[in-house]
């Protein structure tokens, strides 16, 4: 990462606001500086770029020091290139310039070449996905955020598919619940909503409903409203439905990544593998490459029979919200009801009769159980004075019944 003077950029145009900041298109004057590859250096002196301004960072935080740390651990052809940082003069925030991915997000991707997206190219496109998850993961960190939005084609390099936007990720032994929490509802592991803190099984969540998307063009639960209604259906086990022309394999695969309990979600390493043998084929098994196969010719039969389109199957909520946003109070709401069913020790209602604990939520179960000893205690302190406070009415009731008694015998 290097500095850049604020001065080598022109005509900036806001194209996306997230839960951390703007996100720009410019133009890096002599961008060729930047460039990692020789032969487009010489080719294009000033570049397009993207450029992500840190709302109301005016010194460089913790926050923004997770983010250049974790690019640089991070970083290989499936990230989305970062070039170096830069400060606004005028509001004295930080932003940091990253190559601009011209073929836009996978979502608007799939919405305008759904009909002509085959199954080949789907797990080739998912297979590019799980290869810069592999990298996050490997280098010991978490997306946090990990949603088709963030999913990013760059066309000048033959369509090639980029992970962006780790500017929500942290290092993975970093379980701290109490900062705010940003993020899109669908794509977020139910466990989080009962209070435990991002992981990478809560990635492999977020792929599950980004392999979902793939098979339909839709985003997950686009039909109703993103509120605290939509949590509880999540919590409690509700998933996007699995399309009938879903390969076997792949379902099973997906749901898998969904899973209720985090310990029983595959390894993105697990997940990478089986989808590089899907798609290259090197799997060599008749029964897989049936499904595959079967699944393509119901394809496009769909497409003949005009039955298969995004815009056919998605009818969006307009409180349905895919952009990232604060949800503290949502998660406050979910977890203060999971934490009142551990104190009268009944078990999660998330599909599941285990309790699931792993090294990375221990600090949250702490906190959580904490809360609720000290909720628990101050509820029983309340009774008993309540209690004491009726067991004196009464005596003080039954000793004016007595006087009253006394003095009628009189």
């Amino acid at each position: 990462m290097r500095w850049i003077p604020y001065s080598q950029i022109k005509n900036l145009e806001k194209i996306a606001e997230g839960g951390f900041g703007i996100v720009y298109k410019a133009t890096l004057l002599d961008g060729s500086k930047y460039k990692h590859d020789d032969f487009l250096s010489i080719r294009n002196k000033n570049k397009l770029v993207a450029i992500k301004k840190f709302l109301n960072i005016q010194d460089i935080s913790n926050d923004f020091l997770n983010e250049l740390n974790s690019l640089h651990q991070c970083y290989n052809n499936r990230i989305i290139k970062y070039y170096g940082i830069t400060k606004d003069p005028k509001t004295k925030e930080y932003m940091i310039i990253m190559n601009y991915a011209s073929g836009g997000d996978l979502h608007n991707y799939l919405r305008k070449n759904f009909n002509d997206i085959t199954w080949d190219k789907k797990l080739y496109i998912l297979w590019q996905i799980t290869e810069g998850l592999k990298s996050i993961h490997e280098n010991d960190f978490i997306h946090r955020d990990f949603h088709s939005g963030n999913i990013l084609c760059e066309i000048e390099t033959i369509g090639k598919w980029q992970i962006g936007d780790l500017g929500l990720s942290q290092p993975a032994k970093n379980t701290s619940i109490n900062n705010e929490i940003y993020g899109v509802i669908p794509y977020i592991a139910p466990e989080i909503f009962r209070g435990f803190a991002f992981s990478k099984e809560s990635d492999i969540y977020s792929m599950g409903m980004i392999m979902w998307e793939l098979t339909t063009g839709c985003k997950p639960f686009a039909y109703i409203e993103h509120n605290i209604n939509l949590i509880y259906k999540i919590i409690d086990g509700e998933r996007p439905k699995i399309t009938c022309d879903t390969p076997e394999c792949y379902a099973n695969l997906m749901e898998r990544c969904w899973d209720p309990d985090p310990s029983k979600r595959l390894s993105i390493k697990e997940i990478c593998e089986t989808i590089y043998s899907w798609s290259f084929n090197s799997f060599k098994d008749d029964v897989i490459s049936g499904q595959f196969k079967q699944a393509e010719k119901t394809r496009e039969e769909l497409i003949k029979s005009k039955k298969i389109s995004p815009e056919f199957n998605e009818s969006l909520h307009a409180k349905a919200i895919y952009t990232s946003r604060p949800l503290r109070s949502f998660i406050s709401k979910s977890s203060f009801i999971n934490s009142l069913s551990k104190s009268d020790k009944l078990q999660p209602s998330i599909g599941s009769n285990k309790e699931y604990v792993t090294k990375e939520y221990l600090l949250d179960i702490n906190h959580i159980q904490s809360k609720t000893s000290s909720s628990l205690n101050s509820s029983r302190k309340r009774n008993i004075e309540e209690l004491t406070s009726e067991v004196q009415c009464n005596v003080k009731q039954v000793k004016m019944d007595n006087n009253l008694n006394s003095e009628s015998i009189n």
